[in-house]
């Protein structure tokens, strides 16, 4: 069963993360293999906290992706260009935040979404720690 499409948030930043369609992504059936998708919901997540917190923080921190949820709309052929991710974040729970992401071509058409359940662990101990309120800023819509 399909999920209604995703929209994102209008108080989260929308990160963009480009995609390329390589020849090693392509299945027997002619597109874009189904595993390929989760590699790209993983990819956009790790992307966007990159982009937004520093080395230290990054050392301090990591993110476990224990549930991922992907719906296929549209298949990418060989030839796609421009195809991007668009991603944010939805409400903390605890140590846990979904993230949402839009798989889209170059010509902005939906081709696959998914929600990724993402937990903050101490990098250290790889224990799941409640994500502090200092982190919220960094994932709220940029004026």
């Amino acid at each position: 069963m399909a999920r209604a499409v995703l929209e994102p948030r209008e108080d989260r930043e929308i990160f963009v993360v480009p995609l390329t369609v390589l020849p090693e992504h392509i299945d027997d059936n002619g597109h874009v293999n189904n595993v390929v998708y989760v590699g790209w919901l993983q990819d956009a997540g790790t992307t966007h906290w990159n982009a937004r917190f520093d080395e230290a923080a990054r050392a301090r921190w990591s993110w476990v992706a224990v549930r991922h949820e992907i719906d296929y709309f549209r298949p990418l052929p060989p030839e796609a260009r421009g195809v991007v991710a668009r991603t944010w974040v939805g409400d903390p729970q605890g140590p846990r935040f979904s993230r949402y992401v839009r798989i889209e071509d170059g010509e902005g058409r939906l081709c696959a979404q998914g929600v990724s359940e993402w937990v903050l662990v101490d990098a250290e101990t790889m224990r799941p720690h409640r994500i502090p309120p200092m982190m919220l800023p960094a994932f709220a819509r940029r004026p």
